[in-house]
This record gives C-alpha cells, structure tokens and sequence, in this order.
C-alpha cells in the first residue's frame, strides 16, 4: 500500500496544528484513597475527560498486541499501538508462539549458543519476574530446561529484581521458585545450574536511553567479572538487603553468589554464551551494546571475555543491536509518522529522557533515528539521575514550555509528546508524591489549552497504560504498595476550541489506543489509511 492520504471528504481540520500528549501512565480506576488520578485536585482535567469529546480506551492485552486479557500494557505496547493505528503481536506472544512451535530451539542463534555452551557455561541475564512487561520467568525456564536436554552441563543465572512491574518486594518469592527449578534440573541431568548474580532493574543493567550509563557498568562488571557484595546465595542476599532499608526490589544493590571458599561462582570466561531473556527492547540495547560492541566507549569493561552474545530479540532494528537474536521482532511499517512525512507536513516529538524514546523509537514502529530530518524536530530535554518521587512534576514543565515555543512558530501541524511523571513516579510506589505528579500534569495541560487555543489547534488527550490509578491494594487492613501497571483503561479527549459539532466521539467496546492514530488523521483534516483501526470519530 502507499503512504499517500486523501483530504477528508467533509472535515478539512483546523488552521492548527493537532497536538497528542501521552499522559504516561494515567489509567482510569474506581475512585477512592489508592487512585492518586482521581485524588489529585485536577479540574481542568476532569472536565476534559468527561466532556463530550471524550471516552476510555483498552490499554492492555490483546488491545495491544499482548497474549491475553491479564498482561498489563506497557509503553512500549501502547506507543507502538498509537503509532501504528494497528495491532501487532508483540515481543510476549511472539516468544511464547516460537517456544511452543519449537522454531526457537532450531535457530542458527540458539544451536551456536548452545554449541558453545556445551564446553564452557551459558549465561542467562534478564528481568526475574512474570510481570510480562520486559521478560517473564516462563521464558527463562524454558530456556534451561532446553539448554539442559540439550547438554550443557552448566549454566549460570543472572537476576535483575522486579519490584516495578510485579509486587514491591517480591524478589523471594522468584528467587525461591527460581531454586527449584534449578534443583530440578540439576537433579535430573546432573548438571551445575545456579543463580550467579543479580541486582535491582533500576540500580544496576536496565537503564535506557543513555539515561545512566553507571547503571550499565555496575552490571555489566557485575555479572561478567563477579564485581558485588559476596553472599551464599541470592535468597541471602535479597534477605540481608531487606533487613539493611526500605527499599524495594528495584533499588537493590549488585550482588555475587560465591562457594565456600569465596569465589563467584558465575564469572564469564572465554567461549561462554550469554543470552539475555528479556523481550522488550528498551532497557535491553545498552547492556547488549555493552558485551557485543568492539569500539565501545561508555566504560572501561576489563579484561573482555570473548562470549557470543544473543537477546530474546533483537532490541533495536536500525542500529542492529544485538547481531544474534533468537526470535523475530515485530515487523511494524507504514506507521502515522511515515505518512505524515509523505505528506509534507512538518511535526515534533518530545519527551524527557525517561521516555523520549517512547515518542520517537517506539511511535515509529521500533525504528531509531528521524524518518524525514528535514520534517522533523525531536527534542530531548534530560532526565535527573534521581528517584522520580524526590522530584515529582520531573521535566513535565520544561517539556511544556519546549511544546508551547514551538507551536507558536506555525511551522508545524502535528506534535507528541510525553509526560513521564504519571508513571515514573507511580512506580515509586509513593501515592503522596504521584498525587503531586497529577497536579503538575493539570498545571500543563491547562496551559497547553490555552495555546492551542491561540494558535487555532486541536489537542488530544491520552495515555498509554495505567500505573497512577491504582497506587496501593489493602488485605485485612494492611496496604501494599502497587508499583506495578494496571489493567485500567486509558482515557481520551479532544479538546477543539473550533469545535462547531462536526463529529462526535464513538468508542465501541473494543475501542483501544490503535484507532487513536486515524482519529488523529481526521482531525488533521485527512482520511485514515484503509487498514488502519477506525478512527473514533463520526461525521454527521
């Protein structure tokens, strides 16, 4: 099909441009003490979401490409879905489609890993939860009991703690049905299969974006050279660093499991393989880029054992990263972004650190990079290397201020952005400063209206999962914190100040972020592309 778009036969848009802000994280829950979105003081937002020109959207399971209707959605899901206009299967199902078919265990990635590993150790590093958002344990299970069958004789986990898209402190919990499967399989091949290391998502391996490079090194001289505190095992560990602070499994420091005379028991060495098990792309390039990338400058790696390395997927499809990669990534072209650049039309991204790769990587089908340079602007304003709730509004106001000076260039007739405080703060686990976080989003929003308003524009209203909604569950009168995202909708709005009732807004029960994009192209004054999900607009 072309990227051509045709003029709307009825709606020619207005004079202005069409603005989407992705309030990241923002999801629609009952009210009550555990929602900072609705306990938030919020009235312009209010009245926005429940105007009209407004309704709720699926942001979670199939909605967005996942396997069933408990997986949460997450943003890189719900950012390709918005980019897309179409549903894709996504890095979950495509794993567990290539497990149960077999085709993974025939691939030319897994049979040299494994030809590899048979004489030395095979190294598993990935995200130790089922939260299903970067990884899930199911994966990395599989994984050994197929290196087992296949024989090799020793293998070496490397945990990174949840704590964020699962249960604050529920790294035992994993730890523990981790040993047992381990045991099981050691038991019944007579092989030497071990948790080696680990640490928490947010301390050590998992950064993106070049948010924190040190993030990267504390990892990767953790789980390569056995650079960490010394325990007997990972339960130990965990169990220590619990009695030590508060904190939750995320911020956990690195640790090394060692024998009885204090050596690491997972230390890489020439001719190992090492497979990270995580699915998503985003916090998954960095640490690839770290153990494949022979001119790599970011930080002193050692002596650099010689492994071959391997992702569950490939990470990043224009920067190849990593070479090896065991399933197919979703192939997502003909994206909103590519059509509005065949049209000619100048647009904008922006976002903070944090998430800008969520309104250009992910928005534009996986891709890195500009479509169309000449077209486009992007703009990156940098994150604090600091915990989201210490600073709750983020760059929330920096990113708004950078909106507003350029739509008052006119040069441009689209623009996205991100506001990351929702959920990255939300993911604290703090409800008092995701409260303020709301409220600083309320701050913005009203003051990108009032813009929009002068230039003549529309602006839309959206998210792309919740997090912020639900902020704690109670049991007997006792309250845990949700760090995690939820299954809640998402809302969406149209603000026009145009608005003179040419359309109204219908949202079917399945209506998802994937129709936002050809609402979006209505709006701009075009028809959607004819296998696009249908816009939520209708015209009388």
């Amino acid at each position: 099909m072309s990227l051509d778009l045709s003029v709307h036969k009825s709606f020619k848009g207005r004079r202005g441009p069409v603005l989407i802000v992705v309030a990241d994280g923002v999801g629609i829950a009952p009210e009550g003490p555990s929602n900072a979105v609705s306990q938030a003081h919020t009235p312009t937002l209010d009245s926005l979401t429940t105007a009209d020109l407004a309704c709720q959207l699926l942001a979670h399971g199939p909605a967005v490409g996942l396997p069933t209707e408990d997986d949460m959605g997450n943003s890189e899901v719900g950012h390709n879905a918005i980019g897309a206009g179409r549903i894709f299967d996504q890095g979950a199902k495509l794993v567990n489609a290539s497990i149960a078919s077999g085709s993974m265990w025939d691939s030319p990635v897994w049979q040299a890993a494994i030809a590899g590993a048979r004489d030395n150790t095979l190294h598993l590093i990935g995200l130790h939860s089922d939260g299903n958002v970067h990884s899930h344990t199911d994966h990395l299970y599989a994984l050994l009991r197929q290196a087992a069958s296949e024989g090799v004789t020793s293998a070496a986990v490397h945990v990174l703690h949840d704590g964020r898209d699962v249960a604050a402190r529920s790294a035992l919990v994993y730890i523990e049905a981790t040993e047992a499967v381990l045991s099981e399989i050691n038991d019944a091949h007579g092989v030497n299969y071990r948790i080696a290391s680990g640490g928490g998502r947010m301390f050590i391996t998992m950064d993106r974006y070049g948010a924190d490079w040190e993030m990267v090194e504390r990892g990767y001289n953790c789980h390569t050279h056995g650079h960490g505190r010394h325990f007997e095992s990972a339960a130990a560990a965990v169990e220590t660093m619990y009695a030590e602070s508060d904190a939750g499994d995320q911020y956990l420091e690195e640790f090394v499991v060692v024998d009885p005379s204090g050596q690491p028991v997972g230390v890489m060495s020439d001719g190992d393989a090492v497979l990270l098990f995580n699915f998503r792309g985003d916090r998954a390039i960095e640490i690839s880029q770290a153990y494949e990338d022979d001119d790599f400058a970011h930080f002193d790696r050692g002596l650099r054992p010689d492994v071959y390395y391997a992702g569950l997927l490939q990470y990043d499809g224009d920067a190849f990263v990593p070479k090896n990669y065991l399933v197919d990534p979703p192939e997502i072209e003909r994206t909103m972004g590519e059509f509005i650049c065949k049209a000619g039309i100048k647009s904008f991204a922006i976002s903070e650190t944090q998430k800008f790769g969520h309104v250009t990587y992910f928005w534009n089908g996986n891709k890195s990079g500009y479509i169309n340079a000449d077209l486009e602007t992007y703009v990156e304003i940098p994150s604090d290397n600091v915990e989201f709730n210490k600073t709750p509004g983020m760059k929330v106001r920096e990113i708004t201020a950078a909106t507003i000076k350029l739509l008052r260039t006119g040069e441009y007739g689209f623009g996205r952005i991100n506001f990351p405080n929702g959920d990255m703060v939300g993911h604290t686990g703090d409800l008092d400063a995701t409260i303020e976080a709301m409220e600083v989003i309320e701050d913005c929003i009203g003051q990108l209206m009032k813009v929009i308003e002068e230039v003549g524009g529309v602006l839309v209203y959206t998210a792309d999962h919740g997090n912020a909604d639900i902020m704690y569950t109670e049991t007997d009168g006792v309250r845990s914190p949700k760090t995690s995202h939820t299954l809640s909708p998402v809302p969406f709005a149209i603000y026009d100040p145009g608005y003179e009732g040419e359309y109204t807004v219908q949202a079917g029960e399945d209506a998802g972020l994937s129709n936002v994009a050809a609402t979006t192209f209505n709006l701009m004054g075009f028809d959607a592309p004819e296998d696009y999900n249908q816009s939520l607009l209708n015209f009388s």
